[in-house]
């Protein structure tokens, strides 16, 4: 049986930027020198809500074939770059306590916060934050002036 899409927007509490942590799979069963197991921390650097994704910087590293084309000066050989995880397999990093958590939103001051099992607000992440369509438009303005 095929998965269907979902479709319409697709809300993730994951965000591009967030400092993660594997508490499923592969990168979960990370050693370190001694022996002892040390889950993989990271930075999402792209997330697919739609079909529940994210790529986490420096995990899960694969590596690609791929073919020169030199009329659009593409060069080939082995390249090496992350793969695609399973949302399920990552889980927020605590501010407070370090450890994995879960997160629920609040609203405060007419904002909506994402509050971490400790209470402690964690903050949007800087890469999230896109310039509206209006403010670049007026930095546009403002330049030419």
């Amino acid at each position: 049986m095929m998965k269907t899409a979902k479709k319409g927007t697709v809300r993730s509490k994951i965000k591009r930027g967030d400092q993660v942590v594997f508490i499923a799979g592969k990168e979960y069963n990370r050693f370190d020198s001694n022996g002892k197991r040390s889950p993989y921390r990271g930075t999402v650097i792209e997330v697919d809500p739609r079909n529940g994704k994210v790529k986490v910087e420096g995990a899960m590293i694969v590596k690609r074939h791929r073919k020169a084309i030199p009329q659009m000066n593409i060069e080939g050989g082995i390249i090496q770059q992350e793969a695609w995880v399973d949302m399920s397999n990552v889980a927020h990093i605590d501010p407070e306590t370090g450890k994995p958590t879960r997160i629920k939103y609040e609203t405060k001051d007419g904002k909506k916060v994402r509050i971490a099992k400790s209470g402690k607000a964690i903050p949007e992440p800087e890469q999230t934050k896109r310039p509206r369509a209006a403010e670049k438009e007026a930095d546009e303005e403002s330049n030419e002036e």
